[in-house]
Order: structure tokens, then sequence, then C-alpha cells
């Protein structure tokens, strides 16, 4: 909870900070299994609804400007703009790779389709709506 602080105060995924199974393992001196077995099974109750402790783990993306951030981040922002797409022209993932190039996350197009398909967003032909 105290590395997840700003999330926990605002309960927006953009607030979100990186953090893997070693992080919370060095931090109170155990070891990287014994944390996952216990995050894979806990739930926890706050403001913004119950969730699987496991679920805030997350891979760390680095910006343009070097700040590290959550890759649920960048799902966030992809989910809004796929979100926002004109339907009758949807946004193949290289369009939404250069998006997300413009605002500063640094990612290649295959992890942008990697994330789509983990979100269960289908490519973009079978998106369009006539």
């Amino acid at each position: 909870m105290h590395y997840q602080y700003d999330y926990f105060l605002t309960g927006d995924d953009k607030n979100l900070k990186p953090m893997i199974l070693k992080d919370i393992a060095d931090r109170i001196g155990m070891d990287i299994s014994t944390v996952s077995r216990v995050a894979n099974s806990k739930y926890v109750q706050t403001e913004f609804g119950t969730f699987l402790l496991k679920s805030f783990f997350s891979e760390a993306i680095q910006m343009e400007s070097g700040e590290e951030v959550s890759n649920k981040e960048v799902k966030k922002i992809l989910e809004e703009c796929i979100g926002k797409e004109d339907k009758r022209r949807p946004l193949a993932d290289e369009k939404l790779t250069e998006i997300l190039k413009e605002q500063g996350y640094n990612i290649a197009r295959r992890t942008v389709a990697k994330y789509r398909e983990a979100m269960n967003i289908p490519v973009a032909r079978l998106r369009k709506e006539l």
C-alpha cells in the first residue's frame, strides 16, 4: 500500500507506479516466490472497489523524458484512444504507436499490439463499423 500510495489517494490507474515482485520482496526481506504466492491469492478492498493484490504489479515503460511509468498507464491511454476513434476508420496499431510517441511513451508497434490483445480489443479491421 505504501508503494502505490498515490493510486490509493485517487483511484486513477495513471498513478500506479511500476512495481515488480522483487521490489516488495526486497522491501520486506522475503523471497520473491513468497511474495508471489501471497499476492496471488489475496484481495484488498478500497474505496474504488475490490482488487486482487497481484493486479497492482506491473512492468515499467521508460518515457522519452527518462521517467518510468507503469504499463497499465499505457494500456489505459490505448483504451481511451480506441474508445474515441472514428469507428468508420479505426486506428491501426501503427497509428496508435505514433499517438503514444507524441505523448512521450516510447514503445514499439508490436508492444501496442500485445497490449491491445491483452485487453481483448480486436485489430482495426475488425473494429470497423459501416
